[in-house]
């Protein structure tokens, strides 16, 4: 996140491309074809915007992003919700716009790189597109925006509560949970935070500290798995 530059239309590709680079043919690069979104019954339920004028489009959005006075928490909520609704990329659209959300927020507070939009809504995704949804058939995002700022909250309040708990653990807690999630490899290809939520009986929040670390000390290499990021041993 650091070396992204949150305004910048080629950074947002260059996103796209490492995230669905071998899983889609037009990884890095926005959309040559229409798309619609469908529900779990395949029923159409939105189109994206015509790919002739997606690009324009990205690219007033990210300026309006730069530039507007509102708070950064609504702001970046915007953002989120116009990216979905522009749907620039043939696949790949909600882990991009959720990851610019994050970078968004975590160049105006840093705690939220450690607070990933991902792990917000991992307990609330139906909320989440029960909440775009809603916005789609108003015709403005009053009820993304205020779903979001809830989760945000919530999810704050968690790490928080979580965060005064881990103070006093002592070392050999983080050994034990480690060799746990240790255990769960030798038989698993790969780990997720819920798996983590699991095993070590932790909130999502605290769930999300402990694969951060891992992967910081070089135990954990993060990868991605469908819809989800999940982790394995190097």
């Amino acid at each position: 996140l650091d070396e992204l530059d949150p305004y910048s239309a080629d950074d947002l590709l260059l996103a796209h491309g490492i995230m669905m680079r071998g899983l889609i043919e037009e990884a890095g690069v926005f959309r040559s074809r229409p798309v619609g979104v469908v529900d779990s019954q395949g029923r159409v339920v939105h189109f994206g915007t015509l790919p002739q004028y997606v690009p324009g489009l990205i690219a007033d959005l990210l300026d309006w992003t730069r530039d507007s006075d509102l708070h950064m928490l609504i702001r970046s909520c915007v953002f989120h919700y116009e990216f979905e609704l522009i749907h620039p990329f043939a696949d790949g659209n909600g882990r991009v716009g959720r990851l610019w959300h994050t970078l968004l927020l975590s160049r105006w507070n840093p705690a939220f790189a450690w607070l990933p939009v991902e792990s917000v809504i991992h307990d609330r995704q139906q909320g989440y597109y029960d909440a775009i949804n809603t916005s789609n058939n108003a015709g403005e995002s009053t009820a993304f925006i205020e779903f979001m700022l809830s989760a945000i909250q919530a999810a704050l309040t968690e790490a928080i509560s979580a965060g005064d708990g881990m103070s006093d653990e002592a070392p050999d807690k983080e050994t034990a949970r480690w060799r746990q999630i240790e255990t769960y490899l030798k038989s698993h290809d790969c780990i997720r935070n819920a798996d983590v939520r699991a095993l070590c009986g932790v909130s999502a929040a605290t769930a999300n500290r402990i694969l951060v670390a891992l992967v910081a000390s070089g135990r954990l290499v993060k990868v991605h798995s469908g819809k989800y990021w999940a982790y394995r041993l190097p």
